[in-house]
């Protein structure tokens, strides 16, 4: 039978490759944990941890703690039958929310002594090692017609490491205020723009003074709207 750390290892090593890091922040706990397990010095997980890293990696509870039963979840329909389906493991990760104003130094917002303060959000996106998620502020990003339009309290992804093609979603700071802003980038006549979807805002170059973010590529309404 295999160990747990044969089993994190066979799952971390992939395809695709997910780092400790990534599975440390789906669990809320401090990467040197899931060293320990990869290391063998903890034989296994438990409680709250087993059942968020079980969901973070795709498989079952009982698979990832024993090695034992199915590692993937069987649809109900497919329970009494005498064929395996082939599934495909299905895997979501966790980023945390930061502020605006700790957007224009994210590398540093989203270090590991800072991620347990922040609150965590899912995505079936991978948007890298330094992603997080930002909640848009004002209407700036609100369309007055047609889609796509990002109102106020919106969820927005944004990957540090993707670089940005005209016409995405970007987040950019000005470099001499920090100040942070999620618009379009567009090129028009060679130059690229940062465009608001709400036409009352100006349109603004990007020139010298201002430093792409990132990319953002993934929103989602937060659940508190519909609470």
């Amino acid at each position: 039978m295999s160990t747990l750390q044969e089993r994190l290892r066979q799952i971390l090593d992939g395809p695709p490759k997910i780092s400790q890091a990534a599975l440390a922040r789906a669990c809320g706990i401090k990467p040197p944990s899931v060293n320990d397990w990869l290391s063998g010095k903890t034989k296994t997980i438990e409680g709250q941890n087993l059942l968020l890293a079980a969901d973070f990696l795709g498989v079952t509870p009982k698979w990832l703690a024993t090695g034992r039963g199915p590692k993937h979840k069987l649809p109900h329909t497919l329970e009494e039958s005498n064929v395996e389906a082939a599934l495909q493991p299905t895997r979501s990760f966790s980023y945390p929310e930061i502020s605006w104003v700790q957007a224009g130094s994210a590398r540093e917002a989203v270090e590991v002594g800072n991620i347990a303060l922040c609150h965590q959000h899912i995505s079936d996106v991978w948007a890298g090692e330094d992603a997080f998620w930002l909640r848009v502020t004002g209407d700036s990003m609100t369309a007055s017609s047609g889609t796509p339009s990002f109102p106020e309290g919106f969820l927005i992804l944004v990957a540090p490491d993707i670089e940005p093609r005209a016409g995405q979603f970007v987040v950019a700071r000005m470099i001499s205020t920090n100040e942070a802003t999620f618009k379009q980038l567009v090129r028009d006549a060679g130059e690229l723009y940062l465009k608001p979807l709400n036409q009352a805002y100006p349109t603004r170059a990007v020139d010298d003074t201002w430093e792409i973010v990132g990319t953002v590529v993934d929103g989602k309404m937060p659940k508190s709207v519909f609470l």
